[in-house]
């Protein structure tokens, strides 16, 4: 098990830049810094990328001269400063050596961009279903309905494609956290009666790479209670 470094607060100095280090600055709380967290895992990337935890309630002034946008997660790599976290985990599997995470199969491929294309769409929907007052919302139930019936396209595993891929990585630190918050602030379980998000959660929570990013998640959902200010 890896030991992860401190989190970095606005009273910690800034690491060395472009120095021949590759850093990926992240939170451990933040569900857009794991999708490349899990990818850099699963490449088996822990001594080459070393991680830069920062608190994004107390983030260090210095960060954003890092990366203008003052956003986790970036990548520093090679003299260059590489952010958003869809790019970022595409970036990482390509430049990295390592298990790939795309296939060559041009079905799955065209499939995986339209589900990366959808994943704003629904994180959207999603978040909108929380802060709403009253009931779940029908563009919510909407949303995890279309995921159940995306994770029954193909039957050569329990994944998006199939098999673990970037179109996993990208979803679940979000799929696996509404699961937490739609059940701990509208009573809503996002599983049930959709017996393909059960198993993609079930077989994900299988896979170490994964399990070794996630966080507790009464601390998530406390976390999510104080943003939204419930």
């Amino acid at each position: 098990m890896e030991a992860l470094p401190p989190t970095l607060t606005s009273a910690c100095e800034q690491p060395p830049l472009y120095d021949g280090t590759t850093r990926l600055y992240m939170s451990y709380v933040c569900p857009y810094a794991q999708r490349a967290w899990i990818t850099r895992n699963y490449k088996g990337l822990q001594e080459e990328i070393k991680l830069v935890p920062l608190n994004l309630a107390d983030k260090p002034a210095w960060y954003k001269k890092v990366y203008p946008n003052n956003q986790v997660p970036s990548l520093e790599h090679n003299n260059n400063i590489i952010g958003e976290s869809l790019d970022l985990i595409k970036y990482i599997d390509s430049n990295f050596d390592g298990p790939k995470l795309i296939t060559n199969d041009p079905e799955k491929q065209r499939f995986a961009e339209e589900l990366l294309g959808y994943s704003d769409a629904f994180n959207k929907a999603m978040l909108d279903g929380l802060r709403s007052k009253g009931p779940v919302t029908a563009e919510a139930v909407a949303a995890v309905d279309k995921i159940d019936s995306y994770l029954s396209k193909f039957d050569d595993g329990p994944f998006f494609l199939g098999q673990f891929s970037l179109v996993d990585i990208a979803y679940v630190p979000f799929i696996d956290g509404f699961q937490i918050f739609f059940a701990g602030m509208k009573n809503y379980d996002i599983r049930k009666g959709r017996v393909h998000i059960q198993k993609f959660i079930e077989e994900l929570n299988k896979i170490d790479v994964y399990t070794q990013t996630k966080q507790d998640p009464q601390v998530l959902l406390a976390l999510t209670k104080k943003k939204f200010g419930i």
